[in-house]
């Protein structure tokens, strides 16, 4: 069966091809009774413009690609709807490429990005590969990094200090009396990297030692992750006095086992998250933990996009750090901010 062309349109419309075109793109531009016939065609034919078409013939595409390591974590989620919200509502059409934690995944999907020919990328991180940060450079388009704040940024820079937030959250459990804090992770990304800078720093500064304590499996994080890492650390006997963990599931998986061996929270081991996610507050007891501002990364990324293709002038570099906020609540033995 052959695809509904433009002409299909216009001959059962009984108009022009010129004019189903303006109907399509300026509908405001035409006459009520015009577009309802217009319409009616379009919709009895089942017609669906040629995208790829319409790019070619203008110099804006109104799209705009994202890439984020994994649709997995629902720490995305949160960003994503905000990008969609903003970006949605502005008239643009938001393409999603999953670069599955993997620089050279992402080189590929900016390449495949540019080659249709979106306006701006947004991307979660900072780390690229040198090739995929040339093309980048040499785009002539609004690129921003999130999440994360860069020393060199390549244009738009929104984000937080993942090691600084790593240092709050285990100075939090030092500064509560304890010494020995265990560090549970899944996959160590340049974020979790960095959140382990952050704990090591804090370690060592006190004194304390810390690598020893540290427990981590190369899968995505979840809560039967956090139970089976916490579950391996008890099997090698180490029974630490508090856990950070660089994600909540993985923080309430922990919980889960601790209960399993009759260990109360807080009173024989303190538990921190990291993301404050939803349920944080409703866990029993109540997940202490540093809240990233995922939605305020998203829709920040998005306004700062629109302003930057809408401008008639060039946009200088600009780096926005969002910073975090500890949570603190019953699972590290308090109600305090």
């Amino acid at each position: 069966m052959r695809r509904v062309t433009l002409d299909d349109v216009a001959s059962l419309a009984g108009v022009s091809p010129i004019t189903v075109s303006r109907v399509l793109r300026k509908p405001d531009a035409v006459s009520e009774g015009l577009r309802m016939r217009v319409n009616a065609a379009v919709k009895e034919l089942g017609y669906v413009p040629n995208i790829a078409a319409s790019r070619l013939a203008s110099a804006r595409t109104h799209a705009i690609g994202v890439i984020v390591p994994t649709l997995y974590n629902v720490i995305f989620a949160e960003y994503l709807f905000a990008l969609h919200e903003v970006l949605v509502g502005a008239g643009f059409q938001v393409i999603v490429v999953n670069s599955r934690y993997s620089e050279l995944e992402e080189e590929n999907a900016v390449k495949a990005l540019l080659g249709q020919r979106v306006e701006a990328i947004i991307m979660a991180g900072i780390h690229h590969t040198a090739h995929a940060r040339q093309l980048l450079a040499h785009a002539n388009m609004p690129v921003v990094e999130t999440f994360e704040l860069s020393d060199d940024p390549i244009d738009i820079n929104i984000g937080m200090s993942q090691e600084k937030a790593g240092w709050a959250a285990t100075r939090h459990l030092i500064e509560r009396g304890f010494q020995r804090i265990a560090f549970l992770s899944g996959n160590l990304d340049h974020r979790s990297q960095s959140r382990f800078d952050g704990y090591h720093l804090a370690m060592k500064e006190a004194d304390y030692q810390s690598l020893e304590l540290v427990t981590q499996k190369p899968r995505h994080s979840s809560i039967a992750l956090g139970s089976a890492l916490c579950a391996e650390m008890f099997e090698r006997g180490n029974i630490p006095e508090a856990i950070f963990c660089t994600d909540d599931n993985l923080a309430l998986g922990a919980m889960q086992e601790c209960r399993k061996h009759n260990i109360r929270i807080p009173s024989d081991i303190s538990i921190i998250g990291f993301h404050d996610l939803e349920f944080a507050a409703c866990a029993s007891p109540s997940l202490s933990s540093i809240a990233s501002r995922r939605y305020e990364t998203g829709r920040l990324a998005a306004e700062k996009v629109l302003a930057a293709v809408n401008a008639s002038a060039a946009h200088g570099a600009e780096q926005i750090d969002l910073g975090f906020k500890l949570i603190v609540r019953e699972s590290t033995g308090g109600q305090r901010s």
